[in-house]
């Protein structure tokens, strides 16, 4: 194969491909971007076996088409250290791939392209279609719940629910769970499916998605996942188990409402933390008349108080612990003046929301200090 092509559009592609190449693969060809060259368009693929990027390059000057496979890093390091002006001859033969741009030569080694893997994806059987920015910002309102190494290995992702006309995204670490949705176009299924994505997957894929309106056809079947979007296909593997009943555990009654203003909740928050246990990060909201209490301690018997004013409180003066952080990262997400926290007693859950708006909700299980 044979090709000229600018360096300009080549750099972000194979950026895009290169964040999922495994470093430290057990497969050689793993640290190896697959390239095909057909109809003067370049497409370039990468891969760690559970998560795939392919994206192309449009009015590449083809002067062999064919395929091949090179180190994907060496690959883009080469290419971002060229001149922004200049253009690249690329040439494979055999297990070696000539890069040329003026005065610079380099050869890489270079591994059969039929070795190379691709994820088997065929019979989709579900399909519709979201914004970029919608569905980053779902992923962006639950991610950070999803749970790291967890033996629970179906925590380990991202929960969709896909019915008709909505898309419910959900993520728990066991301690915590966030749940947001949005309306979607082109689902025809009339009972809700649900698919666990892996966390790499959600971590790539929005690392990829922007803030525009741009579409993105969403594929699914029983064993994979795939977005189309900008000139990429994103595929992921899904994870295969049985996620915890959501529903059942947002739908406890904590009677006990309060509204309260986000920045001054988080500043009050931010302040306490500073004196925490590193590792639990406990804090205790304690609730009385009309004030919000929030206090801190640490091995070294160091203490913190805080305390904020609050309408209409009427119920019982209690205490209840929380890691501090599980608070923050919700009320970063939660884009409103006022948010709603929800509690039943000392011993109980508490919720968080944007008052009179359900579509992003968020529970904290109390921790005991």
């Amino acid at each position: 194969m044979k090709l000229l092509i600018k360096r300009e559009t080549i750099v972000q592609p194979l950026t895009y491909v290169n964040s999922v190449v495994e470093r430290r693969q057990t497969l050689p060809i793993l640290a190896n971007a697959y390239l095909k060259l057909d109809d003067n368009r370049m497409w370039i693929t990468g891969t760690d076996l559970e998560v795939e990027i392919t994206t192309y390059v449009d009015n590449v000057n083809v002067e062999e088409e064919g395929e091949c496979t090179i180190t994907a890093q060496k690959f883009l390091d080469i290419c971002r250290a060229l001149p922004d002006d200049a253009e690249i001859k690329l040439r494979s033969e055999k297990n070696k791939v000539m890069i040329r741009s003026k005065r610079s030569r380099f050869t890489l080694q270079s591994l059969p392209a039929d070795d190379f893997p691709r994820i088997e994806t065929q019979n989709w059987q579900e399909r519709f279609t979201i914004t970029q920015s919608e569905l980053k910002q779902l992923i962006d309102n639950t991610s950070f719940s999803m749970a790291q190494q967890d033996v629970r290995y179906y925590l380990n992702g991202l929960l969709f629910e896909i019915s008709k006309d909505k898309l419910v995204s959900v993520a728990t670490d066991g301690h915590r769970l966030s749940k947001s949705e949005t309306t979607i176009n082109g689902s025809d299924n009339d009972q809700a499916r649900q698919a666990i994505i892996p966390r790499k997957a959600i971590v790539e894929l929005n690392r990829l998605l922007n803030s525009t309106d741009e579409n993105v056809t969403v594929e699914l079947n029983d064993h994979h996942i795939r977005f189309i979007f900008a000139q990429i296909i994103f595929t992921s593997k899904l994870i295969d188990g049985k996620f915890p009943d959501y529903k059942s555990v947002m739908s406890a009654k904590l009677p006990i409402k309060l509204d309260l203003d986000r920045q001054e909740f988080y500043q009050t928050l931010l302040r306490a933390s500073i004196l925490t246990n590193d590792k639990f990060r406990g804090i205790r909201l304690g609730f009385k008349d009309s004030v919000l209490k929030v206090a801190s301690t640490n091995p070294e018997q160091e203490e913190a108080n805080d305390e904020m004013s609050i309408n209409h409180y009427d119920g019982p003066e209690m205490e209840i612990g929380f890691n501090v952080n599980y608070l923050m990262d919700i009320l970063k997400v939660l884009n409103s003046e006022k948010v709603e926290l929800s509690v039943k007693d000392g011993n109980s859950s508490c919720t968080l929301n944007i008052p009179k708006d359900n579509n992003s909700k968020y529970l904290v299980m109390p921790m005991r200090l």
